[in-house]
Protein backbone atom coordinates (compact mmCIF):
# COMPACT_ATOMS: atom_id res chain seq x y z
CA UNK A 1 0.00 0.00 0.00
CA UNK A 2 0.91 3.45 -0.79
CA UNK A 3 0.12 6.57 0.83
CA UNK A 4 1.24 9.91 -0.49
CA UNK A 5 1.27 13.43 0.83
CA UNK A 6 2.52 16.73 0.03
CA UNK A 7 4.53 19.78 1.52
CA UNK A 8 2.79 23.35 1.96
CA UNK A 9 4.32 26.41 2.29
CA UNK A 10 2.08 28.82 5.16
CA UNK A 11 1.88 32.23 5.42
CA UNK A 12 0.15 34.40 8.27
CA UNK A 13 1.02 37.70 8.30
CA UNK A 14 4.99 38.95 9.40
CA UNK A 15 5.80 35.15 9.86
CA UNK A 16 6.37 31.77 7.26
CA UNK A 17 5.81 28.20 8.47
CA UNK A 18 6.16 24.71 6.86
CA UNK A 19 3.70 21.94 6.80
CA UNK A 20 5.03 18.31 6.08
CA UNK A 21 3.21 15.27 4.92
CA UNK A 22 4.68 11.44 4.60
CA UNK A 23 5.22 9.25 2.17
CA UNK A 24 4.93 6.27 3.09
CA UNK A 25 5.15 2.76 1.13
CA UNK A 26 3.57 -0.88 2.60
CA UNK A 27 5.02 -3.85 1.05
CA UNK A 28 3.80 -7.47 1.21
CA UNK A 29 5.00 -10.14 3.37
CA UNK A 30 5.63 -12.02 0.44
CA UNK A 31 8.08 -9.81 -1.58
CA UNK A 32 9.73 -9.56 1.98
CA UNK A 33 13.00 -11.11 0.70
CA UNK A 34 13.26 -8.78 -2.90
CA UNK A 35 12.67 -6.29 -0.65
CA UNK A 36 15.51 -6.55 1.66
CA UNK A 37 17.62 -7.77 -1.20
CA UNK A 38 17.35 -4.14 -2.82
CA UNK A 39 17.03 -2.43 -0.41
CA UNK A 40 20.56 -0.79 -0.60
CA UNK A 41 19.50 0.91 -4.13
CA UNK A 42 16.24 3.14 -4.80
CA UNK A 43 15.77 1.15 -7.82
CA UNK A 44 14.58 -2.71 -8.21
CA UNK A 45 16.21 -4.67 -11.30
CA UNK A 46 14.63 -8.35 -12.17
CA UNK A 47 16.51 -11.82 -11.19
CA UNK A 48 18.40 -12.51 -13.96
CA UNK A 49 18.89 -16.32 -14.59
CA UNK A 50 22.48 -16.84 -15.68
CA UNK A 51 22.09 -20.35 -17.50
CA UNK A 52 19.31 -18.73 -19.60
CA UNK A 53 22.09 -16.32 -20.71
CA UNK A 54 24.71 -19.09 -21.75
CA UNK A 55 22.18 -20.92 -23.52
CA UNK A 56 20.76 -18.15 -25.95
CA UNK A 57 24.98 -17.10 -26.22
CA UNK A 58 25.57 -20.75 -27.38
CA UNK A 59 22.88 -20.55 -29.83
CA UNK A 60 23.45 -17.09 -31.04
CA UNK A 61 27.27 -18.07 -31.94
CA UNK A 62 25.96 -21.30 -33.83
CA UNK A 63 23.84 -19.78 -35.95
CA UNK A 64 26.46 -17.08 -36.68
CA UNK A 65 28.80 -19.71 -37.64
CA UNK A 66 26.60 -21.88 -39.86
CA UNK A 67 25.89 -18.21 -41.84
CA UNK A 68 29.08 -17.59 -42.24
CA UNK A 69 29.93 -21.55 -43.80
CA UNK A 70 27.53 -21.19 -45.91
CA UNK A 71 28.02 -17.97 -47.29
CA UNK A 72 31.84 -18.98 -48.14
CA UNK A 73 30.45 -22.44 -49.95
CA UNK A 74 28.24 -20.41 -51.97
CA UNK A 75 30.81 -17.59 -52.58
CA UNK A 76 33.28 -20.83 -53.26
CA UNK A 77 31.03 -22.49 -55.83
CA UNK A 78 29.90 -19.53 -57.76
CA UNK A 79 34.17 -18.31 -58.21
CA UNK A 80 34.74 -22.49 -58.82
CA UNK A 81 36.77 -22.46 -62.14
CA UNK A 82 36.52 -26.04 -63.62
CA UNK A 83 40.03 -27.25 -65.01
CA UNK A 84 38.70 -29.65 -68.06
CA UNK A 85 41.76 -31.87 -69.04
CA UNK A 86 41.30 -33.75 -73.00
CA UNK A 87 43.02 -36.83 -73.20
CA UNK A 88 45.48 -34.71 -75.91
CA UNK A 89 44.63 -31.54 -75.35
CA UNK A 90 44.38 -28.58 -73.42
CA UNK A 91 40.65 -28.53 -72.62
CA UNK A 92 37.70 -30.41 -73.39
CA UNK A 93 35.36 -28.51 -75.86
CA UNK A 94 32.50 -27.55 -74.18
CA UNK A 95 28.85 -25.80 -75.55
CA UNK A 96 28.07 -24.44 -71.71
CA UNK A 97 31.03 -21.96 -71.29
CA UNK A 98 30.41 -18.16 -72.07
CA UNK A 99 33.36 -16.93 -74.61
CA UNK A 100 33.73 -13.18 -73.21
CA UNK A 101 32.31 -11.71 -70.26
CA UNK A 102 29.10 -13.81 -70.02
CA UNK A 103 28.52 -13.60 -73.66
CA UNK A 104 28.86 -15.84 -76.66
CA UNK A 105 29.52 -19.69 -76.50
CA UNK A 106 33.55 -21.21 -76.04
CA UNK A 107 33.56 -24.02 -78.26
CA UNK A 108 37.63 -24.77 -77.53
CA UNK A 109 39.97 -23.15 -75.38
CA UNK A 110 43.18 -22.39 -76.76
CA UNK A 111 46.24 -22.83 -75.24
CA UNK A 112 48.08 -19.59 -75.73
CA UNK A 113 47.11 -16.54 -76.46
CA UNK A 114 47.32 -15.39 -80.11
CA UNK A 115 47.97 -13.06 -82.62
CA UNK A 116 45.77 -13.37 -85.49
CA UNK A 117 41.42 -13.51 -85.00
CA UNK A 118 39.22 -14.91 -87.95
CA UNK A 119 35.73 -13.09 -88.03
CA UNK A 120 33.40 -14.80 -89.40
CA UNK A 121 29.70 -14.35 -90.25
CA UNK A 122 27.27 -17.16 -90.96
CA UNK A 123 24.80 -16.11 -93.35
CA UNK A 124 20.63 -17.38 -92.92
CA UNK A 125 21.60 -19.37 -96.02
CA UNK A 126 24.49 -21.45 -94.43
CA UNK A 127 23.84 -25.25 -93.94
CA UNK A 128 25.46 -27.69 -91.28
CA UNK A 129 26.90 -29.32 -94.22
CA UNK A 130 28.79 -26.11 -95.76
CA UNK A 131 29.79 -24.85 -91.96
CA UNK A 132 31.05 -28.35 -92.06
CA UNK A 133 33.28 -27.80 -94.96
CA UNK A 134 34.31 -24.83 -93.60
CA UNK A 135 35.78 -25.96 -90.54
CA UNK A 136 37.58 -29.05 -92.18
CA UNK A 137 39.55 -26.26 -94.89
CA UNK A 138 40.09 -24.36 -91.92
CA UNK A 139 41.75 -27.04 -89.85
CA UNK A 140 43.60 -28.02 -92.70
CA UNK A 141 45.01 -24.28 -93.40
CA UNK A 142 47.69 -23.87 -90.71
CA UNK A 143 45.57 -21.04 -89.53
CA UNK A 144 44.63 -22.42 -86.20
CA UNK A 145 48.73 -22.16 -84.90
CA UNK A 146 48.64 -18.61 -84.96
CA UNK A 147 44.54 -17.63 -84.96
CA UNK A 148 41.79 -17.77 -82.95
CA UNK A 149 38.60 -18.37 -84.32
CA UNK A 150 35.34 -16.15 -83.81
CA UNK A 151 31.90 -17.27 -85.72
CA UNK A 152 29.36 -14.60 -86.19
CA UNK A 153 25.32 -16.05 -86.23
CA UNK A 154 22.13 -14.92 -87.52
CA UNK A 155 20.39 -15.37 -84.18
CA UNK A 156 19.97 -14.22 -80.91
CA UNK A 157 22.31 -16.69 -79.42
CA UNK A 158 24.41 -19.97 -81.32
CA UNK A 159 22.16 -21.92 -83.07
CA UNK A 160 22.38 -25.93 -81.57
CA UNK A 161 22.80 -27.50 -84.93
CA UNK A 162 25.85 -25.38 -85.90
CA UNK A 163 27.24 -26.14 -81.81
CA UNK A 164 27.14 -29.73 -82.48
CA UNK A 165 29.21 -29.17 -85.69
CA UNK A 166 31.92 -26.98 -84.59
CA UNK A 167 32.39 -29.64 -81.28
CA UNK A 168 32.68 -32.25 -83.65
CA UNK A 169 35.20 -30.74 -85.78
CA UNK A 170 37.09 -29.24 -83.17
CA UNK A 171 37.39 -33.00 -81.27
CA UNK A 172 38.69 -34.57 -84.89
CA UNK A 173 41.00 -32.00 -84.91
CA UNK A 174 42.05 -32.57 -81.57
CA UNK A 175 42.52 -36.36 -81.81
CA UNK A 176 44.69 -36.09 -85.15
CA UNK A 177 47.07 -33.51 -83.17
CA UNK A 178 46.93 -36.12 -80.09
CA UNK A 179 47.82 -38.62 -82.49
CA UNK A 180 50.68 -36.72 -84.16
CA UNK A 181 52.29 -35.93 -80.80
CA UNK A 182 51.83 -39.88 -79.61
CA UNK A 183 53.88 -40.63 -82.46
CA UNK A 184 56.44 -37.89 -82.13
CA UNK A 185 57.22 -39.49 -78.81
CA UNK A 186 57.10 -42.82 -79.67
CA UNK A 187 60.56 -41.69 -82.37
CA UNK A 188 58.59 -41.76 -85.66
CA UNK A 189 59.19 -38.79 -87.97
CA UNK A 190 57.01 -35.81 -87.69
CA UNK A 191 56.89 -35.01 -92.08
CA UNK A 192 55.75 -38.52 -92.19
CA UNK A 193 52.88 -38.85 -90.48
CA UNK A 194 49.93 -39.47 -92.42
CA UNK A 195 47.35 -36.76 -92.00
CA UNK A 196 45.78 -34.13 -94.38
CA UNK A 197 47.17 -31.48 -93.18
CA UNK A 198 50.90 -31.10 -91.31
CA UNK A 199 50.15 -31.50 -87.34
CA UNK A 200 53.97 -30.53 -86.43
CA UNK A 201 53.21 -27.05 -86.46
CA UNK A 202 50.82 -27.49 -83.78
CA UNK A 203 53.25 -29.33 -81.51
CA UNK A 204 56.00 -27.44 -80.18
CA UNK A 205 58.63 -26.92 -77.51
CA UNK A 206 57.75 -25.82 -74.13
CA UNK A 207 60.06 -22.89 -74.36
CA UNK A 208 58.53 -21.52 -77.62
CA UNK A 209 54.88 -21.01 -76.06
CA UNK A 210 56.19 -19.64 -72.53
CA UNK A 211 54.78 -16.22 -72.07
CA UNK A 212 52.45 -15.53 -74.39
CA UNK A 213 50.06 -15.61 -71.55
CA UNK A 214 46.30 -16.99 -71.35
CA UNK A 215 43.23 -16.80 -74.27
CA UNK A 216 41.00 -14.23 -73.32
CA UNK A 217 37.93 -16.36 -73.94
CA UNK A 218 36.44 -18.72 -71.52
CA UNK A 219 37.34 -18.87 -67.65
CA UNK A 220 40.96 -18.11 -67.37
CA UNK A 221 43.32 -21.34 -66.41
CA UNK A 222 45.19 -21.22 -63.03
CA UNK A 223 47.21 -24.08 -63.76
CA UNK A 224 50.35 -24.99 -65.95
CA UNK A 225 49.20 -25.83 -69.47
CA UNK A 226 48.13 -29.26 -69.31
CA UNK A 227 49.38 -30.04 -72.68
CA UNK A 228 52.76 -30.41 -71.66
CA UNK A 229 54.42 -33.64 -72.66
CA UNK A 230 57.69 -34.76 -71.83
CA UNK A 231 58.65 -37.69 -74.98
CA UNK A 232 61.23 -40.18 -73.18
CA UNK A 233 63.98 -39.33 -70.00
CA UNK A 234 65.72 -37.22 -71.94
CA UNK A 235 63.72 -35.67 -74.62
CA UNK A 236 62.22 -32.37 -74.86
CA UNK A 237 59.01 -31.08 -73.31
CA UNK A 238 56.64 -30.55 -75.95
CA UNK A 239 53.27 -28.91 -76.05
CA UNK A 240 50.22 -28.49 -78.30
CA UNK A 241 49.98 -24.82 -79.43
CA UNK A 242 46.45 -23.83 -81.20
CA UNK A 243 43.98 -21.56 -81.17
CA UNK A 244 40.53 -21.24 -79.75
CA UNK A 245 37.03 -21.70 -81.35
CA UNK A 246 34.01 -19.34 -80.02
CA UNK A 247 30.60 -18.11 -81.21
CA UNK A 248 28.31 -15.25 -80.40
CA UNK A 249 24.80 -14.65 -81.87
CA UNK A 250 24.35 -11.81 -83.60
CA UNK A 251 21.51 -10.28 -81.26
CA UNK A 252 24.46 -10.56 -78.32
CA UNK A 253 26.95 -8.35 -80.02
CA UNK A 254 24.01 -5.64 -81.32
CA UNK A 255 21.21 -6.63 -79.29
CA UNK A 256 19.25 -3.10 -80.48
CA UNK A 257 19.44 -4.05 -84.23
CA UNK A 258 20.67 -0.55 -84.69
CA UNK A 259 20.17 -0.92 -88.26
CA UNK A 260 16.49 -1.83 -88.20
CA UNK A 261 15.23 1.80 -87.87
CA UNK A 262 17.01 2.57 -91.44
CA UNK A 263 16.16 -0.61 -93.34
CA UNK A 264 12.76 -3.46 -93.34
CA UNK A 265 14.61 -6.22 -93.35
CA UNK A 266 18.57 -6.45 -92.17
CA UNK A 267 20.35 -8.94 -93.71
CA UNK A 268 23.14 -10.44 -91.74
CA UNK A 269 25.52 -8.92 -94.59
CA UNK A 270 25.05 -5.63 -93.39
CA UNK A 271 23.83 -6.29 -89.35
CA UNK A 272 27.66 -7.16 -89.15
CA UNK A 273 28.80 -4.49 -89.75
CA UNK A 274 26.73 -2.89 -86.50
CA UNK A 275 28.69 -6.31 -84.37
CA UNK A 276 32.10 -5.43 -85.42
CA UNK A 277 32.43 -2.33 -82.81
CA UNK A 278 31.42 -3.96 -79.56
CA UNK A 279 33.58 -7.26 -80.20
CA UNK A 280 36.96 -5.12 -81.80
CA UNK A 281 36.71 -2.74 -79.37
CA UNK A 282 36.84 -5.55 -76.89
CA UNK A 283 39.74 -7.46 -77.93
CA UNK A 284 41.58 -4.66 -79.98
CA UNK A 285 44.54 -4.94 -77.31
CA UNK A 286 44.42 -8.78 -77.60
CA UNK A 287 44.96 -9.21 -81.26
CA UNK A 288 47.83 -7.76 -84.04
CA UNK A 289 45.35 -9.18 -86.76
CA UNK A 290 42.38 -9.52 -88.05
CA UNK A 291 40.36 -11.00 -91.03
CA UNK A 292 36.33 -10.79 -91.69
CA UNK A 293 35.40 -14.13 -93.70
CA UNK A 294 31.43 -14.87 -95.26
CA UNK A 295 31.63 -18.82 -94.69
CA UNK A 296 29.01 -18.79 -97.69
CA UNK A 297 31.28 -17.52 -100.13
CA UNK A 298 35.19 -18.27 -99.16
CA UNK A 299 37.37 -21.89 -98.14
CA UNK A 300 40.03 -21.10 -96.63
CA UNK A 301 42.88 -23.66 -97.56
CA UNK A 302 46.06 -21.60 -96.01
CA UNK A 303 47.01 -18.76 -94.67
CA UNK A 304 46.45 -15.48 -96.70
CA UNK A 305 47.12 -13.44 -93.06
CA UNK A 306 51.37 -13.29 -94.17
CA UNK A 307 50.54 -10.56 -96.89
CA UNK A 308 49.72 -8.23 -93.91
CA UNK A 309 51.95 -9.78 -91.61
CA UNK A 310 54.35 -6.98 -91.63
CA UNK A 311 52.42 -4.28 -92.38
CA UNK A 312 51.23 -1.31 -90.32
CA UNK A 313 48.35 -1.58 -87.79
CA UNK A 314 45.93 1.04 -89.99
CA UNK A 315 46.78 -1.42 -93.33
CA UNK A 316 43.98 -3.11 -95.04
CA UNK A 317 43.99 -5.58 -97.48
CA UNK A 318 41.05 -5.96 -100.17
CA UNK A 319 40.39 -8.11 -102.75
CA UNK A 320 38.29 -7.60 -106.09
CA UNK A 321 35.54 -10.22 -107.37
CA UNK A 322 36.27 -12.73 -109.92
CA UNK A 323 34.47 -11.68 -112.82
CA UNK A 324 31.05 -12.60 -113.38
CA UNK A 325 29.89 -15.39 -115.74
CA UNK A 326 27.99 -14.57 -119.10
CA UNK A 327 24.99 -16.39 -120.08
CA UNK A 328 27.17 -18.52 -122.68
CA UNK A 329 29.25 -19.66 -119.86
CA UNK A 330 32.44 -17.82 -120.71
CA UNK A 331 33.75 -15.69 -117.57
CA UNK A 332 33.45 -11.34 -119.48
CA UNK A 333 36.60 -9.85 -119.37
CA UNK A 334 37.88 -7.00 -116.80
CA UNK A 335 37.95 -4.20 -119.62
CA UNK A 336 34.27 -4.89 -120.22
CA UNK A 337 33.63 -3.91 -116.69
CA UNK A 338 35.18 -2.82 -113.69
CA UNK A 339 35.81 -5.11 -110.85
CA UNK A 340 34.30 -4.44 -107.34
CA UNK A 341 35.52 -5.09 -104.12
CA UNK A 342 34.35 -8.73 -102.73
CA UNK A 343 33.27 -8.03 -99.13
CA UNK A 344 33.83 -11.81 -98.64
CA UNK A 345 37.38 -12.18 -97.10
CA UNK A 346 38.80 -8.51 -95.49
CA UNK A 347 42.01 -8.48 -93.85
CA UNK A 348 44.69 -6.08 -92.12
CA UNK A 349 45.62 -4.67 -89.52
CA UNK A 350 43.45 -4.41 -85.75
CA UNK A 351 43.10 -1.05 -86.18
CA UNK A 352 42.79 -0.67 -90.06
CA UNK A 353 39.45 -3.23 -89.64
CA UNK A 354 38.41 -0.70 -86.62
CA UNK A 355 38.26 2.22 -88.78
CA UNK A 356 37.01 0.70 -91.89
CA UNK A 357 33.95 -1.26 -89.82
CA UNK A 358 33.18 2.48 -88.39
CA UNK A 359 33.16 3.76 -91.52
CA UNK A 360 31.45 1.31 -93.29
CA UNK A 361 28.82 1.30 -90.41
CA UNK A 362 28.35 4.91 -91.37
CA UNK A 363 28.12 4.25 -95.15
CA UNK A 364 25.09 2.13 -94.59
CA UNK A 365 23.33 4.44 -92.74
CA UNK A 366 24.22 7.47 -94.99
CA UNK A 367 22.66 5.55 -97.67
CA UNK A 368 19.84 3.70 -96.05
CA UNK A 369 18.60 7.58 -95.22
CA UNK A 370 19.37 9.41 -98.86
CA UNK A 371 15.57 11.31 -100.02
CA UNK A 372 17.00 10.38 -103.59
CA UNK A 373 17.33 6.48 -102.73
CA UNK A 374 14.73 5.79 -100.35
CA UNK A 375 12.39 3.56 -103.11
CA UNK A 376 15.84 1.05 -103.49
CA UNK A 377 17.05 1.46 -99.34
CA UNK A 378 16.15 -2.24 -99.18
CA UNK A 379 18.26 -3.28 -102.74
CA UNK A 380 21.63 -1.55 -101.04
CA UNK A 381 23.96 -3.89 -101.57
CA UNK A 382 26.92 -4.67 -99.25
CA UNK A 383 29.62 -5.22 -102.15
CA UNK A 384 28.47 -1.80 -103.90
CA UNK A 385 28.59 0.07 -100.53
CA UNK A 386 32.22 -0.67 -100.04
CA UNK A 387 33.39 -0.23 -103.56
CA UNK A 388 31.58 3.41 -103.25
CA UNK A 389 33.72 3.57 -99.79
CA UNK A 390 37.10 2.95 -100.98
CA UNK A 391 36.86 5.43 -103.56
CA UNK A 392 35.97 8.08 -100.55
CA UNK A 393 39.87 9.41 -99.58
CA UNK A 394 38.42 11.63 -96.77
CA UNK A 395 36.55 8.97 -95.07
CA UNK A 396 39.36 6.57 -94.98
CA UNK A 397 42.01 8.90 -94.77
CA UNK A 398 43.08 6.82 -91.50
CA UNK A 399 43.14 4.13 -93.38
CA UNK A 400 46.17 2.33 -95.38
CA UNK A 401 44.18 0.70 -98.15
CA UNK A 402 46.19 -1.97 -100.71
CA UNK A 403 44.43 -4.08 -103.55
CA UNK A 404 45.15 -7.41 -104.32
CA UNK A 405 46.71 -8.07 -107.59
CA UNK A 406 46.36 -11.77 -107.92
CA UNK A 407 43.43 -13.88 -109.28
CA UNK A 408 41.85 -15.67 -106.10
CA UNK A 409 40.37 -19.23 -107.83
CA UNK A 410 37.01 -20.20 -107.96
CA UNK A 411 37.90 -23.96 -108.54
CA UNK A 412 40.40 -26.80 -106.85
CA UNK A 413 41.30 -29.47 -108.12
CA UNK A 414 43.06 -32.50 -105.58
CA UNK A 415 46.00 -31.37 -106.79
CA UNK A 416 46.39 -27.83 -105.91
CA UNK A 417 44.85 -28.02 -102.62
CA UNK A 418 48.04 -27.53 -101.34
CA UNK A 419 48.96 -24.38 -103.22
CA UNK A 420 46.13 -22.47 -102.66
CA UNK A 421 44.54 -20.17 -99.57
CA UNK A 422 41.43 -19.40 -100.76
CA UNK A 423 38.70 -20.21 -102.78
CA UNK A 424 36.10 -18.25 -103.98
CA UNK A 425 32.86 -21.06 -103.42
CA UNK A 426 30.15 -18.46 -104.27
CA UNK A 427 30.10 -18.88 -108.17
CA UNK A 428 31.54 -21.91 -108.58
CA UNK A 429 29.86 -25.51 -108.19
CA UNK A 430 29.57 -26.32 -104.39
CA UNK A 431 29.10 -30.14 -104.24
CA UNK A 432 32.48 -30.57 -106.94
CA UNK A 433 34.51 -28.79 -104.18
CA UNK A 434 33.10 -31.09 -101.80
CA UNK A 435 33.73 -33.59 -103.32
CA UNK A 436 37.69 -32.75 -103.93
CA UNK A 437 38.36 -32.45 -100.67
CA UNK A 438 36.55 -35.30 -98.89
CA UNK A 439 38.70 -36.90 -101.41
CA UNK A 440 41.52 -35.44 -100.38
CA UNK A 441 40.85 -35.99 -96.49
CA UNK A 442 39.83 -39.25 -96.79
CA UNK A 443 42.86 -40.64 -99.07
CA UNK A 444 44.63 -40.52 -95.37
CA UNK A 445 44.41 -43.16 -93.25
CA UNK A 446 44.20 -41.31 -89.83
CA UNK A 447 42.00 -39.03 -91.23
CA UNK A 448 39.31 -41.70 -92.93
CA UNK A 449 39.27 -43.40 -89.49
CA UNK A 450 38.05 -40.45 -87.82
CA UNK A 451 35.57 -38.75 -90.35
CA UNK A 452 32.04 -41.03 -90.81
CA UNK A 453 31.29 -39.86 -94.07
CA UNK A 454 34.71 -41.00 -95.62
Amino acid sequence: MVVTGKIKKNSAGAGEGWSTDIFLVFFPQENEQQLTSSSSSPFKFPTINSNHILTRTQSTISICALLIFLTFLLFTLSTFEPNNNFTNSHNTPTSNTPALQGLGTLYTRGTTAMDNLLLCHVTESVTTKQLQLFLRAFYRSGLPSNSDLLFIFNSVSTPESFDNVILEENEFFLKIVGRYRTELCNGGEGLDFPASFNPIRFVKSGDKVVGKGEPIWGWKIKSNNSSLVRCGGEAESTRTSYGSVVGFGVGELNPENSLSGFMDHVPMSLRRWASYPMILGRVRRNFKHVMLVDVKKVLLLGDPLGRVKNKSPESVFLSSSPPLATKHGHKSSENTRQRTINPAVIMGGVRGIRRLSAAMLTEIVRATTNQQHNKWKNLVTESGLLSRLVTNEFTLKSVRLSMSAESIPSSVSESTIANQTMVWIEQSDYKDIESVIMKHICSFSIDSALYRDC
